[in-house]
């Protein structure tokens, strides 16, 4: 199941750009936003907590594909999603 997680999660995160923004905005959205809650500041942490997702939307709307939150919610919806990058299939065929 991790395998697979890990697999999944480097397939949908290609793009130099969102790996970056992936790097800043995933602590800040989960750590930093925690550790600001902890130290009673609620305001701080949601400006955290909104950030890090933000940056998140922000790296995947580069790459080209639709976040996994919002994926999930598509799916529920019945609406079409774009799990992978425009070309995914390619590239990773020639890589191969």
């Amino acid at each position: 199941m991790l395998t697979r997680f890990v697999t999944n999660y480097i397939a949908r995160h290609r793009n130099r750009a969102n790996q970056i923004l992936h790097v800043i905005g995933v602590p800040l959205t989960f750590g930093v936003s925690i550790v600001l809650l902890a130290k009673n500041q609620p305001e701080w942490a949601a400006g955290a907590f909104l950030g890090g997702y933000f940056l998140q939307f922000a790296g995947h709307l580069i790459e080209g594909n639709d976040a996994g939150e919002l994926i999930l919610i598509k799916k529920w919806l019945g609406k079409p999603y774009r799990e992978f990058a425009p070309g995914y299939e390619e590239q990773s065929k020639s890589e191969d």
